[in-house]
């Protein structure tokens, strides 16, 4: 179906590599179910996949295949755990992007694999945000996880199925699955590469080339675990740095593979050369500024052609790359402050079909169920559980609009006391103001940035995380934009957590998953991505778990902005073992 990550701008990103991978489990989400009481007994273990005569469903090109697994739960209902990259124009996939997934020895684990032909309008879309209604399915195929584990080779290969195929009999192609046990381990090297005298497989150009490297295991196979970014029109290429953990590279010593490709659109991309080294072979090169020429296998048994063209190493160095636990475990603090939507668009309150009713029988409005199920997560993570509590959009007691009061009534303190307190402050509020708007986000954005700037000067441990819960209509969504582009530079992450049926789409605006970073109106990028969207009908119908939805992205954006700013865990000694 053409493009996606798989187009031509698309598939020429790179994929992989310790920086652009997500955390490999989550752990704000662990942190929180171990405070519960739940210490599974599991192993960490990550899922590699490849492909084999996949159907072929484009009439132009080759199908651009990407896997979905899901693990089916006891009642029969699929709980996704992720997604691959997309493949550009390819029957014979090799996927990048691992899937995590906790063993559990004592637990049977059914697994659903989805195959899937992605649409080129989708080209250059998150792949966690497609709708797979609008993309064609390939194939199905199923096991047990234990089934995997429990080869010698700790791979499978399943035959696909397409149940709802009616053009007859016919082969839907295979799925390999394999899976390895993760390695904790803070260890991360970060290497620049460039070439010379590459061999041009062009005509009327010169090759865009770009490297893929994969790790050789036990069985003889290898496992790719990064590509680089293709160079377009260059015999000398120089790419980004690309990082790689321990956990993808094993040990200094064991062998990498590195193929230099020449980029094609449709997916046949040509082998320019490849070289075996390790880790400690690239140091080596580093130290002596030498570079190592390419090979290319001949139709002669065992023999390889020596190249001109060599692979150097500009730039190797090593760095730790400390977890969400190490620094929350070493005294980081996160402080949590609320908002709350008082705008005309949630309905009269006396209205019983008002999101913000309260009903004389105890049970809880839209707003009382985000703040009591919300609260209940943000309050573990917050030291001394008093939040900074502000409504928007409301008419005060004394007449006018405001933009960002205080939740409790107080003219001089805005902290509440718990999730108690954020109840009772709520319901208070229902009672003294009136709903009003329009509604703006800009003001609580910049009173948030504006308590987290000044925690600098005074103290470096801290993180806030503004909360905002909402009916979803934003009236000032570029002053918005413009306030969460100045804040993406501080200690502050914004969650936004939607009430209500309305339309999101606003929200999925300012979460910035499913497009480019904000960019505010003089033009400035932001910094990183400090939003994440939250719909609590998805949470109530089951999509996803409350505490998996608000943190989801939570760890990282935390790290985001400790890696950028140079900043360690407060008791870091370099002997000290992961806690991750």
């Amino acid at each position: 179906m053409g493009g996606c990550f798989s187009d031509v701008r698309g598939g020429k990103e790179a994929v992989g590599g310790a920086q652009a991978r997500p955390t490999v489990h989550n752990d704000a989400v662990e942190f929180f179910y171990r405070s519960r009481g739940a210490f599974p007994l599991f192993s960490q273990l990550e899922l590699t996949m490849s492909a084999s005569n996949l159907l072929d469903l484009d009439v132009t090109s080759k199908s651009d295949p990407m896997v979905v697994v899901y693990a089916k739960k006891s009642e029969g209902k699929l709980e996704e755990l992720g997604r691959t990259e997309v493949i550009l124009n390819s029957l014979n996939p090799v996927w990048i992007e691992k899937v995590s997934i906790a063993y559990q020895f004592e637990m049977v684990q059914p697994l659903i694999f989805h195959v899937y032909d992605v649409d080129t309008k989708y080209h250059n879309v998150p792949v966690k945000t497609l709708n797979l209604r609008d993309q064609e399915f390939l194939g199905e195929g199923s096991c047990v996880l234990s089934e995997i584990v429990t080869k010698q080779s700790r791979s499978l290969t399943l035959n696909l199925m397409n149940k709802n195929w009616h053009g007859g009999m016919r082969k839907f192609g295979t799925l390999t699955v394999r899976a390895e046990e993760t390695i904790a381990s803070r260890s991360v090297v970060e290497i620049k590469f460039r070439c010379s005298h590459l061999e041009n497989k062009d005509l009327f150009s010169k090759s865009d080339p770009f490297l893929r490297i994969s790790r050789i295991v036990e069985s003889g196979g290898s496992i790719p675990i990064c590509k680089t970014e293709v160079v377009d029109n260059n015999l000398n290429p120089t790419w980004k740095p690309v990082c790689l953990s321990m956990q993808q590279f094993g040990s200094k010593d064991t062998p990498l593979v590195f193929e230099c490709f020449d980029f094609n659109s449709n997916g046949d991309h040509v082998l320019i050369g490849k070289i075996q080294k390790s880790v400690a072979d690239l140091e080596k090169l580093y130290k002596e500024r030498s570079g190592v020429n390419f090979v290319f296998p001949t139709s002669r048994q065992g023999h390889e052609k020596v190249l001109k063209g060599q692979l150097f190493v500009d730039q190797l160095f090593e760095k730790e790359q400390f977890s969400f636990l190490d620094y929350i475990s070493s005294g980081y603090e996160l402080n949590f402050m609320v908002a709350v939507d008082f705008t005309g668009s949630n309905g009269d309150p006396r209205s019983p079909d008002s999101l913000h009713y309260i009903d004389p029988y105890g049970r809880l409005n839209s707003y009382q169920q985000a703040i009591r199920e919300v609260g209940e997560v943000i309050q573990f993570y917050d030291d001394d559980k008093r939040f900074p509590a502000w409504g928007f959009g409301g008419r005060t007691t004394n007449g006018t609009v405001s933009h960002c009061f205080n939740l409790n009534g107080s003219a001089s303190d805005f902290e509440v006391e718990g999730v108690e307190g954020m109840m009772g402050a709520y319901a208070t509020a229902l009672h003294n103001v009136s709903l009003a708007g329009p509604t703006l986000f800009g003001q609580v954005v910049n009173k948030a940035a504006e308590i987290a700037s000044r925690s600098l000067s005074s103290s470096n441990n801290k993180y806030y995380v503004l909360l905002i819960i909402t009916d979803g209509i934003l009236t000032d969504l570029q002053e918005t934009k413009d306030a969460l582009v100045r804040a993406s530079n501080l200690p502050l992450s914004v969650l936004i957590v939607g009430v209500g049926n309305a339309d999101f789409k606003q929200m999925e605006i300012l979460d910035a998953d499913s497009g480019p970073r904000l960019e505010s109106s003089t033009g400035r990028i932001a910094t990183r991505d400090i939003v994440q969207f939250v719909a609590m009908r998805e949470v109530h119908s089951g999509q996803i778990s409350v505490v998996q939805g608000l943190l989801e992205e939570l760890p990282g954006q935390f790290l985001s902005y400790m890696r950028s700013m140079d900043m360690k865990p407060l008791t870091f000694h370099a002997g000290q073992p992961s806690t991750s």
